[in-house]
């Protein structure tokens, strides 16, 4: 279903993504883990196309979305549904129109019918009742909720998540893993997820790639990653920080490089 060829990135001088090859298969769920500031949302950007890579391809259903029109891609986006990590809901307007947007914009249906693909989807989420709400009466994971019912509106292929429990209680989190496995089960979706919660990710993850500085370093599933013995593995999944004297030296380097 998305199939990601060298793919690197640069903002400036600094190299985000380097040389990336990763497949994901359809009605698989990948969970991509990493530190912050390692290139995974950069990743889930790129396969939405709202930035473009420095070099390489994607190709999504066989279709190279780095290198194809933007009137072409649109015809592939309408089966992408993306959560954003901060749900990027419009605060002007109410929950249900957040999530009939795109059916407004994207679809010839009667209004009739978009009000009732929007309640379909809110309870498909659990906020079944919640359509008059204004997001500012939302709480966090609500807002999750809600983002999702809209990634949701144009019953996508692919459902991308970009850090789902950022911002959540244990239990909210828990919330929202076990709707993406409901979600996986009923619809068969090609799920990407990035995160960095070790938890979230044995949840829901049929696969897990690792990522450090911009390059992946370990794919597998679940249990192949926590029998890893790459190091850098073995001290994300134990949660152990880095000694200051590799801080002082990678700031060295990073000087070093960036002249």
């Amino acid at each position: 279903m998305i199939r990601v060829e060298d793919l690197v990135t640069y903002y400036g001088d600094r190299r985000i993504l380097n040389h990336v090859n990763l497949e994901v298969g359809a009605g698989e769920t990948m969970v991509i883990l990493g530190v912050s500031g390692t290139g995974k949302s950069t990743l889930l950007r790129h396969m939405i196309r709202l930035e473009l890579p420095t070099s390489g391809h994607i190709y999504i259903k066989g279709h190279d979305v780095c290198h194809t029109s933007e009137d072409r891609f649109d015809l592939i986006r309408h089966k992408i549904g993306m959560l954003f990590q901060s749900a990027a809901l419009f605060n002007s307007l109410s929950v249900g129109d957040n999530v009939a947007l795109p059916l407004r914009e994207l679809t010839h249906l009667e209004e009739s019918t978009i009000r009732i693909m929007t309640r379909i989807k809110l309870d498909l989420v659990g906020l079944g009742g919640c359509e008059n709400y204004m997001p500012s009466e939302l709480s966090g994971g609500m807002k999750k909720r809600a983002g999702l019912a809209r990634a949701l509106a144009m019953d996508p292929e692919i459902l991308l998540f970009d850090e789902p429990s950022a911002g959540l209680d244990p239990i909210t989190a828990a919330g929202i893993d076990a709707l993406i496995v409901k979600l996986k089960t009923a619809f068969k979706m090609t799920i990407v997820v990035v995160t960095h919660e070790m938890a979230s990710a044995y949840a829901i993850a049929d696969r897990i790639t690792v990522m450090d500085q911009g390059e992946i370093i370990a794919l597998g599933t679940p249990e192949e990653i926590r029998r890893s013995q790459h190091p850098r593995v073995r001290q994300i999944l134990n949660r152990v920080p880095d000694s200051e004297g590799q801080d002082v030296q990678a700031y060295l380097r990073s000087l070093t490089q960036a002249s």
